[in-house]
Parts: structure tokens; sequence; C-alpha cells
């Protein structure tokens, strides 16, 4: 694993986040996480508790600059808490996966099912920390879904064009 490169990719894709994803809200119930992609395409081989410090570090870099106190990192550690368990589910053969998570070494139906998955579960907790109230259920079900949509989408364009 070329650490640099992964560090590079980080940076660069929360810079992307913080200054065009984050300026884009369609109609107000699109918000586009695509900084998650840093977070899914992680090695199988760091220790648990690595995947959660990272994901507390993403969330909070990300709240930093949403200033969304703390929603952002509740995501990221319950993302990256589920994640192996997860890959668990969808891999037989994790030896294979000794590099970062991508297209390419899950395969498309196993990629895509891990990547919604994820992806609904980390908008779902943004949304629904950030109305702090049931009343607002159908909005926030309504968030989730078309800005979960968007991300997959980015997220899965990306990795076709990158890993194909």
């Amino acid at each position: 694993m070329d650490w640099t490169k992964q560090i590079a990719r980080y940076v660069i894709v929360m810079l992307l986040q913080v200054l065009l994803f984050n300026q884009l809200q369609l109609g107000g119930v699109c918000h586009p996480y695509v900084y998650v992609l840093c977070l899914l395409m992680m090695p199988i081989t760091l220790p648990h508790s690595a995947d959660m410090i990272i994901g507390a570090a993403a969330g909070l870099i990300m709240d930093v600059f949403c200033n969304t106190l703390g929603v952002h990192m509740a995501a990221c550690i319950l993302v990256m808490f589920i994640r192996p368990y997860l890959l668990g589910a969808f891999v037989n053969d994790k030896d294979r996966l000794t590099e970062q998570i991508h297209l390419r070494a899950l395969g498309m139906e196993a990629f895509v099912k891990y990547v919604v998955i994820l992806v609904v579960v980390h908008h779902l907790v943004i949304f629904l920390l950030a109305a702090w109230s049931w009343s607002h259920l159908g909005f926030v079900m309504l968030e989730t879904i078309v800005s979960s949509l968007i991300t997959i989408l980015l997220i899965i364009g990306y990795n076709a064009l990158r890993y194909k």
C-alpha cells in the first residue's frame, strides 16, 4: 500500500468536498458527501481501532468545515465500525483484499451493495442528527434518498473509470 497516494487522494477528495460539493445544494435536498469515498476504500488490513480513528478524523475535519458539531464524526465512526463486518458478509476470501477496496477487488455486485449500504447509513445518520427531531422524518428520508443516490453514482462512476 502506497500511503502517499492514499493521503494525496484523501486530501484531494476532502478539498473537493469542502470547495465544490458542500456548495452544491440542489433544491435543498441534495447534499452529496463524496468524502465518504476515502473511508470506503481504506485497506481491510488496518486494525479496527485505526479504522475508527481515521473515521473520527475524517468526520472531525468535515464538522469543522460544515460547522455541524459532531454530526459527520458520528456518521463516519459508525461507517468505519460497520465496514469490516459488511465486507466479511460480501467477501469470502478477505486475504485478497490487502490493498484498498475498489470495484475490481470486490466485483460489481458486492461493491455496489457495499457502497449503497454504507452511504445510506452515513447519510441517514447525518440528516437524522442534523434534524434532531422525528417530526421532520419525511424530509430526512427525502434528503437521505436523493443525497445517497447522487453520492453512490459519483463513487461508482469514479471507481468504474479508475479501476476498469
